[in-house]
């Protein structure tokens, strides 16, 4: 068949013929209709994600859109090694087969199915999330981040911050149901300035945060408090990404004078059942009313070409 296959970590993946896959006990053939790019995707494929077995070659991508033997349309989540999703076929796990709403189209379905699974699971499964709480999502200007403002507004949130350095996606997300928008390109004193006073005007009980690194450390900054008199409110942190930087240094203090809960939101700390709850719900809520999102799609065999196209608030999605 022909795939997408990393032969290297340092480059692209070629698109090549690779052996076709057998299913195995619990597993169904797939043939693959669209398979998204995100952010997971190429981790794994340079090597750096903690998923990644370092083990060459592969076929890349975790989830996709196809049909079934018998025809069924279904989301699915490629189950083993060596076979991703950027293939004409792949092979599926029992619990990540999900028949698609038809009010959501194969491209649609796999560029959203990712990024929307990273803030459902946080807010539905991690945060324990429930309608009347304030949202903080950090790194809200890129895709997942966009659908976050969305998916946040839609579960009930009392007020929606959103903190990104895009300026004018930051002002669009207004349109999309943020409360708030702070700017995250000023000075780190300006910042922790800015996330206090937004902690301070109406609170903040979960945050999402896609970026880690300096953002992070502002954030958590603002949150810790001075004096011992003052009762710390709870702060659940959810961490789902670190495209600003893979580790930040956190204070002792931060932890003690606040009521701050550190939590982690991907593949080990979601259980699989937990990530196919939260996408069913996904879906079905995509199907009634479809979300803001752009997806950009392209032919499998442009694959190396368009590998590092910068992700300019779309979603790029192959079809083999």
């Amino acid at each position: 068949m022909n795939a997408a296959v990393v032969q290297a970590f340092d480059a692209p993946p070629r698109y090549t013929t690779f052996p076709d896959p057998i299913a195995q006990e619990g597993e169904a053939l797939v043939t693959v209709t669209a398979a998204g790019l995100h952010a997971i995707v190429k981790s794994l494929a340079n090597g750096t994600h903690y998923g990644s077995t370092g083990e060459l070659p592969f076929i890349p991508g975790v989830d996709g859109v196809g049909r079934l033997e018998d025809g069924t349309r279904v989301y699915f989540g490629a189950s083993r090694s060596p076979y991703g999703t950027f293939a004409e076929r792949a092979v599926a796990v029992g619990l990540m087969r999900l028949p698609l709403p038809e009010g959501l189209d194969d491209a649609t379905a796999a560029g959203i199915a990712n990024p929307g699974m990273s803030s459902q699971v946080a807010l539905a499964e991690r945060a324990r999330f429930t309608a009347g709480e304030s949202v903080l999502i950090l790194g809200a200007t890129g895709v997942a981040g966009q659908l976050a403002v969305q998916i946040a507004r839609r579960l009930g949130a009392r007020r929606v911050v959103a903190a990104g350095r895009n300026p004018q996606a930051l002002e669009g997300l207004k349109e999309l149901g943020a409360d708030a928008v702070i700017s995250l390109d000023q000075p780190q004193d300006a910042l922790i300035s800015a996330f206090r006073a937004a902690h301070l005007e109406g609170g903040i009980d979960v945050v999402l945060d896609y970026l880690w690194g300096l953002p992070a450390e502002a954030l958590l900054a603002a949150i810790s408090q001075k004096g011992l008199s003052k009762a710390a409110p709870r702060v659940r942190f959810v961490q789902i990404g670190s495209s600003a930087g893979g580790t930040i240094s956190l204070p002792a203090a931060t932890l003690r004078s606040s009521g701050l809960e550190l939590l982690g939101s991907g593949f080990g700390s979601a259980s699989l059942q937990q990530i196919v709850n939260a996408l069913r719900d996904f879906f079905q809520a995509a199907a009634v009313k479809p979300f803001q999102f752009k997806v950009t799609t392209a032919p499998l065999r442009d694959v190396e070409a368009l590998w590092n196209t910068k992700e300019q608030g779309t979603r790029l999605v192959f079809q083999p």
